[in-house]
């Protein structure tokens, strides 16, 4: 079914509201143009202020770094100065530390040489003092230990000095071992021992003795004539024994003296005396005989170490020393 629509109202001329409606319409626009420009104007304020303040801040900020800057750039200047200061003082502690190094080492070798000189100066009177034990008493003994204390105190110089002394000084020793108890001891105890021989000589000869110990031209002569010499015409008598005996005595202590000071001289004469009386002591017999070899053999003994090795240890150190 169909519908009629309505009919509308009668339009009614609205020409009059048209210039309201400009009017209006131009007050609203004008209006929201103006609040538009205010806003607008507010917020250019707002950022203008917000500006500015960033802007003070940013300044602020600025200055702050560069007083920073001054402080850091005073800060590493300082440190620069200080650095250099250090250096200096390092370089002058270096050299200090150099110079007493230098010193040190100067000092210890100062010190060496000096501890080597005392050793050199040590071993010098050692062997001086076994040299004068050699030459005067014949200590041999004595001599060996003043030795062995000389190669000690030269064990520490250094190869450039101590080496030929150290080898002379074996060489030296080896020489002294060879001489055993020495010239001197040796004289003594053959001396000793003839002493002994002496007293066990028989005071008189049997016949059969004296026959053997004549010489042939007396044996030749014995069944004709009998020849007898004067010391033997009879024994001796007691006193004449004791004579004998206490001048034997006295001729061997004097040769004792000699051998022990070294007398050479001396020595040989006491023993040309002592040979005197034993000939007139005891009559000629072989054990006699023998008796007087051996004092030859005696007087011929020296009493001084006449080996050239012993002293070229000292001679080679003082000649060292001279060098210096």
């Amino acid at each position: 079914m169909n519908e009629t629509p309505p009919v509308s109202p009668p339009r009614r001329p609205a020409r009059w509201l048209l210039p309201l409606a400009g009017v209006v319409v131009l007050g609203v626009g004008g209006y929201a143009g103006w609040y538009v420009w205010q806003q607008q104007q507010h917020e250019q304020d707002a950022q203008a202020q917000t500006t500015a303040v960033q802007l003070q801040g940013l300044q602020a900020t600025l200055d702050g770094l560069r007083r920073d800057q001054r402080a850091t750039s005073q800060r590493l200047q300082d440190a620069a100065t200080t650095n250099r200061v250090l250096r200096d003082e390092m370089l002058g502690l270096s050299q200090r530390s150099a110079l007493l190094e230098e010193n040190l080492a100067k000092l210890a070798d100062s010190a060496n040489q000096g501890r080597q000189a005392v050793q050199r100066d040590e071993a010098e009177l050692l062997l001086t003092q076994a040299a004068q034990r050699l030459n005067y008493a014949d200590d041999v003994e004595g001599a060996r230990r003043l030795y062995a204390q000389a190669a000690t105190a030269l064990t520490n110089l250094p190869d450039s000095d101590g080496l030929n002394l150290r080898q002379a000084l074996v060489q030296e020793r080896e020489a002294l071992d060879a001489l055993g108890a020495g010239p001197r001891v040796q004289s003594l105890q053959r001396l000793d021992a003839l002493a002994k021989a002496l007293q066990g000589l028989p005071s008189q000869v049997t016949g059969n003795a004296a026959a053997t110990a004549r010489p042939w031209w007396q044996a030749t002569l014995a069944p004709f004539v009998d020849i007898t010499p004067s010391r033997q015409n009879g024994p001796l008598t007691a006193a004449e024994r004791r004579n004998a005996d206490d001048a034997l005595q006295l001729e061997l202590t004097l040769a004792r003296a000699a051998i022990e000071r070294g007398d050479r001289t001396g020595r040989d004469t006491a023993l040309a005396r002592v040979e005197h009386w034993a000939q007139r002591r005891w009559p000629d017999s072989p054990a006699l005989r023998a008796q007087r070899a051996e004092l030859k053999a005696l007087r011929e003994l020296p009493l001084q170490a006449s080996n050239t090795v012993i002293g070229s240890t000292l001679q080679q150190l003082r000649t060292q020393t001279d060098r210096r």
